[in-house]
């Protein structure tokens, strides 16, 4: 008896575990996301992009919605939102996923959003100024990019 209580206690510990690694968000994430233009992919983060400001676009402010409602407040895809798009919002705190994914390729999906996905473009709603603050933070406090 004891032996199957050991492992019954073993199997629900073990999916318990999993279920909160899941929740964490997936990673890494495969994706056919369209590359953006030459001139715009290969950009950098301006100088004057503020971190800060863009925090508060991310957590509070943006519209029509704040980004985490997608991407959630740890940038991890976990959004109260984004639980029900398919694909999942991109988990900024995956490496594997973003390591290829440059600042000028983050501006034109933030700015034209993604086909295929529920990434809505937000180039109406926020300046190009916006939308680099909003990169800068991304890549600061989850990619912990300097």
């Amino acid at each position: 008896m004891n032996r199957k209580l050991i492992i019954a206690l073993t199997l629900v510990a073990g999916l318990a575990a999993s279920t909160t690694a899941q929740a964490a968000g997936t990673c890494p994430q495969p994706r056919k996301t369209q590359a953006a233009p030459a001139n715009f992919a290969s950009k950098a983060i301006p100088a004057s992009a503020d971190a800060a400001a863009g925090k508060t676009l991310y957590q509070k402010t943006s519209k029509p919605m704040a980004c985490k409602m997608c991407h959630g407040e740890a940038g991890d895809g976990n959004g109260k939102l984004g639980k029900a798009l398919k694909p999942n919002p991109r988990n900024f705190t995956c490496t594997d996923t973003m390591k290829d994914v440059s600042p000028g390729q983050m501006f034109w999906i933030i700015k034209n959003g993604s086909k295929g996905t529920g990434m809505v473009a937000h180039g109406k709603s926020l300046s190009d100024k916006d939308i680099w603050n909003v990169v800068k933070y991304i890549r600061s406090d989850f990619m912990h990019e300097k």
